[in-house]
């Protein structure tokens, strides 16, 4: 029998929390802002706290399984992360307090700034940006910067491969850019004859994913950005999937000139829900002097080191209120501290020693683009089974929530018909993988022999099927 909901249980009288007496002057709402009344449930303490666990036992969390999204790189957050950020040294700092009172944060964005740089081969980093798009418009912008510096105004063509990730275009627009689209080869590369006939001295620069969302390092990433290069333009590298390289290969010396990291993904900070994230910024040389700011800096003053902000001498300016999400920046610290080189490079050789694993053992019932090459850290196979002409990728992610996963990200990248992105991360079992694979060969066994099962999915789950459609369409998140 269903639980009953709160407003079920609601007795007059009955208080579930006591508000303390108000220490501050008092002052009535405008009647604007009224509701005539909030209905608001009178129940006990203890109903209200069983409530709120029970609906918290209904959320598929990373902390209880698998969550295969791809491109999403959802891996489990280390709770030494946590209780880092929770000292009170760094959880009840304000952002507002003179630099003098907060030399350990300082020191420790100054250390961040320099561990990111190293990892990825670059001069400079900026940890501003709270999210990897805004990373994305932080790179494009800096960019248009330099080359307005150089009186260089007409370049106003910015070249997107289609395996690109979905932001990349809308963060072009944003800068006031026009996007210029770049089809991949037959091998799932960057097709160099097409992005040859697109260079000219209009083109800032290239967006390039990389490895790119089909889950495939670049094969001719060396040519791709001498050619951008010998055209005058920039290579900005998205870093969204930057955790299969890690340790291993570093972008900046290897012709990008600035990349955005999603401190979220590849340093295993917490994300979803909207926030909060992190999209911290590297730069080559040349470009440094455009970094948001200001930067964490290190003066040398006698024996203790002393940091102070500093703003870069051509500076695009702020691109977020203080210095980005810092407990996101904390954790990010942490992880890298705790891992080292070695176990950093650890974490890119497992995320993609997990998913060719998943891949070998999938692609003979679900088809995989490319499934000849190598993949990285994710890949995409293709919700088609034979012998089950009616069942999409939608009702294969739907039946999954009946066996226990989450679903893998549906229907991206748009270049492959009824994706399914699945993306493994480093941090999960080869017992884990095989039950995941076992759910996946299950499901396809269903689909052949009885198709409605699937169509109808999920039967499990407190919620059914839902319209998709029309919920996009017709967008209403209020009651009544």
């Amino acid at each position: 029998m269903p639980e009953a909901l709160l407003f079920e249980k609601s007795r007059p009288g009955r208080e579930g929390v006591s508000v303390p007496r108000c220490d501050v002057p008092q002052t009535s709402i405008p009647d604007s802002l009224r509701r005539s009344s909030l209905s608001l449930p009178e129940v006990s303490e203890v109903d209200v706290v069983r409530h709120y666990l029970r609906l918290s036992h209904l959320n598929y969390c990373v902390d209880e399984g698998l969550y295969p999204l791809g491109s999403c790189t959802m891996k489990y957050n280390p709770k030494v992360n946590e209780a880092v950020a929770r000292l009170p040294g760094f959880a009840r700092l304000h952002p507002l307090q003179d630099p003098s009172t907060a030399q350990g944060a300082m020191a420790l964005l100054f250390g961040l700034q320099g561990m990111i740089a190293e990892i990825g081969g670059f001069h400079g980093v900026s940890l501003q940006p709270s999210a990897g798009a805004q990373g994305e418009l932080t790179g494009i912008l800096i960019m248009r910067a330099w080359h307005a510096a150089r009186g260089d105004a007409k370049r106003n063509r910015i070249l997107v491969p289609d395996s690109a990730h979905g932001t990349n275009p809308a963060s072009t627009s944003m800068a006031g850019l026009a996007v210029v689209e770049i089809p991949s080869d037959r091998r799932g590369n960057v097709d160099l004859l097409r992005l040859r006939a697109q260079l000219d001295d209009r083109v800032a620069g290239l967006m390039l994913t990389n490895p790119n969302t089909l889950g495939l390092f670049e094969e001719n990433l060396l040519e791709i950005t001498r050619l951008v290069h010998e055209a005058g333009g920039l290579v900005y590298g998205d870093g969204a999937n930057f955790n299969a390289i890690l340790g291993v290969a570093k972008p900046g010396l290897m012709g990008i000139d600035v990349m955005h990291f999603n401190l979220h993904k590849t340093f295993s900070t917490p994300h979803g829900g909207g926030g909060p994230g992190s999209g911290a910024v590297g730069v080559v040389e040349a470009l440094a002097e455009f970094l948001p700011g200001p930067l964490a800096a290190r003066v040398a003053a006698g024996g203790e080191p002393r940091y102070e902000w500093r703003m870069p001498s051509r500076t695009i300016g702020r691109v977020k209120s203080f210095n980005g999400n810092f407990g996101v920046l904390v954790r990010a610290y942490t992880y890298i501290r705790m891992l080292g080189a070695e176990g950093l490079r650890a974490v890119a050789e497992n995320a993609v020693l997990n998913a060719n694993y998943l891949q070998a053992r999938l692609k003979d019932i679900y088809p995989v683009p490319h499934g000849d090459r190598t993949c990285m850290h994710e890949f995409v196979a293709q919700g088609k089974i034979a012998g089950a002409p009616d069942i999409r990728a939608l009702d294969i992610s739907k039946r999954l929530i009946d066996l226990g996963f989450h679903p893998p990200t549906n229907y991206f990248p748009l270049i492959v018909p009824e994706a399914l992105m699945i993306e493994p991360t480093e941090t999960e079992s080869r017992e884990t993988l095989d039950s995941f694979i076992e759910a996946m060969r299950t499901i396809a066994r269903e689909a052949v022999s009885d198709p409605a099962l699937l169509h109808d999915a999920p039967h499990s789950s407190p919620v059914r099927r839902l319209d998709e459609v029309k919920a996009a369409k017709e967008l209403k998140v209020t009651a009544g």
